[in-house]
């Protein structure tokens, strides 16, 4: 029997297939998942912002891009899963509201540092990005298939797809 497993913001899931994993609502938070597809075995983090400057706070570890995603392949690895196998896709990131740029804030553009701080953890993980639906303007809702690796993004907007 096949089971849909949530993640909330700032949460963690390791499933495996034929389990399938959704987050709801990636507005300027990204959804990052990562497969290890000869075990089968897959997570979700869903996370807020680019980075954690409070490493003492092990309650918030699935906040931040370094720290959430360091953490999920870490316990991947505990479940048997080889990081040279794992491969991720991303989805979301958006720039929800227009916010006047003065140089001073940071909010406007806090999906593309998302983004840009996801990437740079997958890379130092030496974890291989393959697909990726993130930016422009939209929310998303996405459910990852542990089974095949498909990510499906639902966007009120934009419809459906799979990457």
């Amino acid at each position: 029997m096949k089971n849909t497993v949530n993640v909330g913001i700032s949460d963690m899931q390791i499933v495996s297939a034929p389990d399938t994993i959704a987050t709801y609502a990636l507005g300027s938070c990204v959804g990052i998942c990562i497969l290890d597809k000869i075990k089968q075995i897959g997570g979700m983090v869903h996370i807020m912002l680019p980075k954690n400057n409070n490493l003492d706070d092990i309650n918030q570890i699935y906040k931040f891009a370094d720290t959430g995603i360091t953490e999920m392949v870490h316990l991947l690895e505990q479940k048997g899963c080889v990081k040279i196998r794992m491969t991720a896709k991303i989805a979301g990131g958006a720039k929800m509201f227009e916010v006047k740029d003065d140089g001073k804030s940071s909010i406007g553009n806090i999906g593309e540092r998302n983004v840009i701080a996801v990437k740079k953890t997958l890379q130092d993980l030496k974890i291989r990005l393959v697909a990726e639906d993130t930016g422009l303007n939209y929310g998303r809702t996405i459910f990852f298939d542990c089974t095949n690796g498909d990510l499906t993004v639902k966007s009120f907007a934009k419809g459906i797809k799979v990457i």
